[in-house]
């Protein structure tokens, strides 16, 4: 509030790709209010749990909101702007089409409409809930096994681990699981000391797997044997082998099934 005062500004931004807590956007109202800016919440990352309910929506607050159509919201890649504005839509629309957007691909169009058919359907709600579950055992294994998250804990669909009481960094973490199977990104974390280019930390996120069918075993597992691989980075047989184990792992766990659309 007091930097809002001080700055004045005619719009403030709210949003994160790699925070691990909830955000209170009532709170961020209340800061644009005090200083007659308009409202900016970007929930790419936390849309499909906030169309859940599980996690606080921005629409009664914000006067834009932005997401993309991917990440927890489980669809295609893409995004949607949305405001009750008239005149901010006016302005959005006169700024997207066709100065920076092309024609539109239907492929991409059906494929939403199917995502959000899904986030329509109640199992949506239980996605989401074990989005959540999935990603607080991830956090809670690589505590036990001596790894810093930032924040302690998560609140939502990912985890930022800090190696900066480690002797390596974000991205040699992301190679040696990257070798291993293990999809992750390397992140800047709080408190930094390594350029952004090779950084301190990783973010790991559940949906993906969630989506699979994977609940808090499988990733009781999958956490294990990522800190089995950072315990001991240079190791590439180590890595291979964690790598078969988790290729059987997701033979279990297909992908595609036939469609009921």
């Amino acid at each position: 509030m007091e930097i809002a005062k001080v700055c004045q500004p005619k719009i403030i931004v709210c949003g994160a790709s790699a925070y691990a807590r909830e955000i209170d956007f009532s709170k961020f109202r209340e800061i644009a209010d005090a200083v007659g800016a308009i409202l900016f919440a970007d929930i790419a990352h936390i849309a499909g749990l906030v169309a859940a309910g599980e996690h606080m929506s921005p629409f009664p607050y914000a006067d834009v909101v932005t997401t993309t159509t991917h990440k927890t919201l489980r669809g295609p890649r893409g995004g949607m702007i949305m405001t009750n504005d008239e005149e901010i839509a006016k302005k959005i629309n006169s700024a997207i089409f066709p100065g920076l957007q092309g024609g539109p691909l239907v492929h991409v169009m059906a494929a939403k409409a199917v995502a959000f058919k899904e986030v329509l359907d109640p199992s949506w709600k239980e996605y989401a809930k074990q989005v959540k579950a999935n990603a607080k055992v991830l956090g809670e294994v690589l505590v036990s096994r001596g790894y810093d998250i930032v924040s302690g804990g998560t609140d939502n669909h990912l985890v930022l681990v800090s190696f900066l009481n480690k002797d390596f960094s974000g991205k040699d973490a992301d190679a040696a699981l990257g070798n291993a199977g293990v999809t992750v990104n390397k992140n800047t974390v709080p408190g930094e000391t390594r350029s952004p280019f090779v950084t301190s930390g990783i973010r790991i996120g559940s949906p993906a797997l969630t989506s699979r069918g994977m609940k808090e075993e499988e990733f009781k597992f999958i956490a294990n044997k990522i800190c089995d691989v950072l315990d001991d980075i240079n190791n590439t047989d180590l890595q291979a082998k964690v790598k078969k184990e988790l290729e059987e792992l997701a033979k279990k766990f297909v992908i595609y099934t036939q469609s009921t659309y």
